[in-house]
């Protein structure tokens, strides 16, 4: 029996969502014995082990149990959104808040993308602001998410200053609580 990606994301969505988690994923892939689907879920404040072994075993009863997937052989993986994910939607950079992101902004048509990097900030009416430290020297962009074509967070090995931190609307003690959380 073949599974789809939109068979489960129907299936699953109201339990992730029952869950306090936001469905951002279903990938399906074939595979030479059965098939691996994969959900990503995330949350403010993100999650641990525990919670997403927890909503694993939730969602493989589930599948287990609907007519439309009970036949299937599958391996189901529920993960969170990995470092490298896209910042797509507004939900993404508000949790990114206080993050390293690496931006390409569309500088029109035929122009080359114009490329920041710098702290997501805050967020308000489709825009973002963005901290950055031109060594040292830290000031503030704005930038419409329409106009955002690509959006990472970066890995991080630097302590940002309390400075950045505050123009990002966080304080220190935010930042080692939201690292602790990760």
């Amino acid at each position: 029996m073949l599974i789809t990606a939109e068979q489960v994301s129907r299936l699953v969505e109201p339990v992730v969502t029952g869950r306090g988690f936001d469905l951002e994923d279903v990938v399906v892939t074939a595979v030479a014995d059965g098939t691996e689907v994969s959900v990503v879920v995330d949350r403010d404040g993100g999650s641990d082990l525990d919670v997403l072994a927890d909503l694993s075993r939730e969602l493989s009863e589930l599948l287990d149990a609907a007519p439309s997937t009970s036949d299937a052989v599958y391996a189901l993986e529920v993960t969170s959104p990995g470092v490298d994910r896209p910042l797509t939607a507004p939900r993404h950079w508000q949790r990114a808040r206080g993050r390293k992101v690496a931006v390409e902004i569309s500088s029109g048509e035929g122009a080359s993308p114009r490329r920041i990097t710098g702290r997501a900030g805050a967020i308000d009416d489709g825009q973002v602001v963005l901290v950055v430290n031109d060594r040292g020297r830290i000031r503030t962009e704005t930038v419409s998410l329409d106009s955002v074509t690509t959006a990472v967070v970066q890995v991080d090995f630097g302590k940002p200053s309390a400075t950045e931190l505050e123009m990002c609307g966080l304080d220190a003690d935010e930042i080692r609580r939201r690292r602790s959380e990760s």
